[in-house]
């Protein structure tokens, strides 16, 4: 019978999701939350800060007048 308490153990695939559980679960404001993800995974927020950007220029690309 397995220990329904213990945290599950992170692989490749799931280690992303619990890096946002980690961080982003709490009562901290969420510029604290997202300053704390930033630090710990700084290559992946700038992957997510850069598709953002994208989408941002899509959109206003897409505005005529």
């Amino acid at each position: 019978m397995a220990d329904e308490t213990a945290a599950p153990t992170s692989n490749g695939k799931t280690a992303l999701t619990d890096a946002f559980r980690e961080h982003f679960s709490g009562d901290a404001p969420l510029t604290e939350k997202a300053k704390s993800f930033a630090k710990a995974r700084p290559w992946t927020s700038a992957a997510f800060l850069g598709i953002a950007a994208i989408a941002v220029l899509n959109s206003i690309r897409g505005v005529r007048r």
